[in-house]
């Protein structure tokens, strides 16, 4: 029997950033560091998840709001990389932010960011005016935080979203305040960390009634995942062990994974998993995001 047609993926974010990697032979606080490289990209939760996207070639958009030098500075670096993009303008600046790595052992990567930036109300309305003119039965992921989400400025694209429960697919790997507003609504997927899900609660076997949305993943670094299917049957399983470089982006590559197994391979929730696992665990083997040698099966 063939597939239906596999669904457009979309991918939101919330909070992007301009980001700059600065490599040092090794590196002391409280004191003046020359970089021997500087590299800049482009982050935020949903534009790496469609980074990985684009490398499996599933096609995708990836949507987002930008303003100020940064935020042109972004674009153009999407538009480089050869992206599918929709950019939402905003008047306040893009946050930016520093990775600072050393080729030192014991000096682990770290990453400095810049306050988050709220899209402005006209930012918001023109991306639920956008999702309201896709066709039915499209994918839409929310990604990462979303500055400003409990303000009254969000109510259109809150109201957006209800109406793409009712036609399309919404997956969400988010926290704070979007992770509690969709705790109560059926949307198909839930992925978050066992950090993210304490305050809601302990683990995904003693959700309460209110928790709606169909399926989960629940990922804790190193240790095991905890798959939650429609049946409400829970499993788990263990990642690859891998000497981890950078945890950066990890969770993101996994995420598209999961959602390429889904939308674009007809796979289960556990299978899904299971594919996208070693990817993970490659892309914390190695330093950026998406940028791993294939893993091997």
């Amino acid at each position: 029997m063939s597939l239906p047609p596999a669904p457009h993926l979309f991918t939101l974010t919330g909070n992007l950033l301009a980001e700059r990697t600065l490599t040092f032979p090794t590196w002391t606080p409280g004191k003046t560091q020359r970089a021997i490289t500087e590299s800049f990209q482009v982050g935020g939760k949903g534009i790496n998840v469609s980074k990985m996207l684009n490398r499996l070639g599933a096609p995708n958009t990836a949507l987002c709001f930008a303003g100020g030098a940064t935020g042109a500075e972004s674009e153009t670096w999407l538009r480089a990389k050869g992206f599918t993009f929709r950019v939402f303008p905003t008047r306040a600046a893009s946050r930016s932010g520093i990775v600072v790595r050393s080729h030192a052992d014991g000096q682990p990567e770290t990453t400095f960011l810049g306050p988050d930036v709220p899209p402005d109300a006209d930012a918001i309305i023109s991306c639920a005016s956008y999702l309201d003119a896709q066709e039915d039965g499209q994918a839409l992921a929310l990604c990462g935080s979303f500055p400003g989400w409990s303000e009254a400025s969000f109510d259109p694209l809150r109201s957006a979203l209800e109406k793409w429960l009712e036609r399309g697919k919404l997956y969400a790997d988010v926290y704070g305040p979007p992770l509690a507003w969709l705790f109560e609504r059926r949307v198909d997927l839930i992925k978050i960390n066992a950090d993210e899900l304490l305050p809601l609660a302990p683990d995904v076997t003693t959700l309460p009634r209110n928790a709606l949305a169909k399926r989960w993943v629940v990922t804790n670094g190193p240790a095991p995942v905890q798959i939650r299917e429609l049946t409400g049957a829970v499993t788990s399983l263990t990642p690859p062990s891998v000497r981890e470089v950078s945890a950066t982006g990890s969770g993101d590559v996994l995420f598209a994974c999961i959602l390429h197994g889904l939308c674009r391979r007809g796979m289960s929730l556990t299978e899904a998993v299971v594919f996208a696992l070693p990817y993970a665990a490659a892309n914390a083997a190695h330093p950026g995001v998406a940028e791993f040698p294939e893993p091997i099966a």
